[in-house]
């Protein structure tokens, strides 16, 4: 497996900036503190990590420039998701702006922007930014993956990818047939992308287990509905750490489609998140 990994889903923030964050909130202890490319290194490199695509963290506008200067100092960063809203006055503009920086690669979605009522507007904006080879990250439940799959129907040039497993409750046993059928819609789309992330946390036991096999269940559905092409490993660091250390976040998949092959893994672990993102490769490399 390459020694170039790249993680898809971390946030950075500063609680301490004059202006504060959104989030996350100041009573949670694990989460209100800085959080920089050097606190994630730390835990990561040692595991072949060099790169990541960062996933917004903040309902404010001028976050996404945060993140966009701190990526000019940190060539971990290697792609980044934002967070523009859809239906606002100027969305068109912001993008374009956005998107002149080559890190910035698309922008994360909201459930309430999946509501059928704004179902024309959604597929006019998501049609402009696949004509910018712009991504969508998806916070989708189970019962969502029936419009996601009609999304890809309706923009099938946008890459999509299904956040955290779409987040389905991980029990140790086969998962919900809802979750599945899901996932199987999507799967047959070949636009869309998903994420071997937020295992620890989407267990139903706490602490969440260690052990590999408790979780095998859900990968073997995720590989049987998209293969191995479309699947792409995520720690969603630091929110992780709420359920459990970075070491057994990134261990979990590691060992799971490095048992598939060396090959396998590397898609997995770098090639599908340069695919699906259209991540600038040569940033990607080891530094």
């Amino acid at each position: 497996m390459s020694k170039n990994i790249i993680d898809t889903h971390t946030h950075f923030f500063d609680p301490t900036r004059s202006e504060g964050v959104p989030w996350p909130p100041a009573d949670n202890e694990i989460l209100y503190r800085p959080t920089y490319p050097k606190d994630f290194l730390e835990v990561s490199s040692p595991h072949g990590v060099t790169g990541t695509v960062v996933v917004e963290a903040s309902v404010w506008l001028e976050d996404n420039r945060w993140i966009l200067d701190l990526a000019e100092s940190n060539p971990v960063i290697v792609g980044f998701v934002g967070n523009v809203e859809l239906f606002a006055d100027g969305f068109s503009d912001r993008i374009e702006g956005f998107s002149s920086n080559p890190i910035f690669r698309g922008i994360r979605l909201r459930r309430d922007e999946l509501r059928p009522e704004m179902r024309p507007k959604l597929i006019g904006a998501l049609r402009e930014l696949a004509s910018r080879r712009l991504s969508i990250d998806l916070l989708a439940q189970p019962d969502e993956l029936a419009t996601v799959a009609s999304i890809a129907d309706a923009v099938p040039d946008l890459h999509i990818m299904l956040d955290h497993v779409a987040h389905v409750k991980i029990d140790g046993n086969k998962p919900d047939q809802r979750w599945i059928d899901g996932i199987i819609a999507c799967g047959k789309r070949d636009g869309i992308y998903c994420k071997v992330s937020g295992l620890v946390e989407a267990s139903v036991t706490r602490p969440a287990p260690v052990d590999r096999s408790f979780y095998r269940p859900t990968i073997d559905a995720l590989v049987d509905s998209f293969g191995i092409d479309r699947l792409s490993y995520g720690s969603n660091w630091p929110v992780c750490r709420t359920a459990g250390d970075y070491s057994t976040v990134f261990a979990i998949p590691r060992e799971y489609f490095l048992g598939l092959g060396e090959t396998e893994a590397d898609k997995v672990f770098r090639k599908n998140a340069l695919d699906c993102y259209r991540c600038v490769e040569s940033r990607a490399k080891s530094r």
